[in-house]
């Protein structure tokens, strides 16, 4: 008999390090509770695009267009399964490997991910742009607009984050699941939340 495992849908923006950390987390979670996680792109740039940020943060907004159309022109032509694989691709060159956010290092996850070529037509395309907004619209709308990526939902349950250096493995990335969830799903719980002490660390 297969065992009945839970949907969590984690919205992400692929060039964000704590939204991989975050999807790190998640994978070590389904390894240990019955969940099954459903990707989504969001946009930190949509987020974004009427603030006023510091020119350091413009740069890399300016660089997260191409990478989320790509994503979301892969999930129309070949289904929401490919958007797992195309983000781990994406996240290991970024992040793991800090090589550039450009449309090499795109073309390479692609061909990683075992998609086709061409996706990479939609870096420089604004095709997948109301795609891409729609997507980030249901993830944002479900926690609010003081928070970016990653939003998780389970169950009726949504919430920004957690935001963790290092992801957690095994049990502990259960322990973490099981605390997450019961203080995020508490009839008027809001926030918990501690200045940063570190970077994301990528292993």
């Amino acid at each position: 008999m297969t065992e009945h495992r839970t949907p969590v849908d984690l919205w992400f923006d692929p060039v964000c390090p704590w939204a991989w950390m975050t999807s790190r987390w998640l994978l070590e979670v389904e390894k240990v509770r019955p969940v099954q996680t459903r990707w989504h792109v969001m946009s930190l740039s949509v987020l974004n695009e009427d603030k006023d940020v510091p020119e350091e943060y413009r740069r890399l907004l300016a660089d997260a267009w191409a990478p989320v159309r790509v994503c979301a022109a892969a999930e129309q032509r070949h289904g929401s399964e490919v958007l797992g694989p195309l983000y781990t691709a994406l996240g290991t060159r970024f992040h793991n490997r800090k090589e550039p956010r450009g449309t090499d290092t795109i073309a390479a996850a692609l061909a990683d991910a075992g998609l086709p070529a061409e996706l990479i037509e939609a870096a420089g395309s604004t095709d997948y742009d109301e795609a891409v907004r729609a997507s980030h619209a249901d993830g944002i709308d479900r926690v609010g607009q003081e928070v970016g990526t990653p939003v998780i939902s389970v169950e009726g349950v949504s919430f920004f984050g957690p935001v963790v250096s290092p992801a957690p493995k095994g049990e502990a990335a259960g322990r973490l699941w099981d605390g997450v969830l019961l203080v995020a799903g508490t009839d008027g719980f809001f926030e918990l939340k501690r200045s940063r002490t570190r970077d994301p660390i990528f292993e």
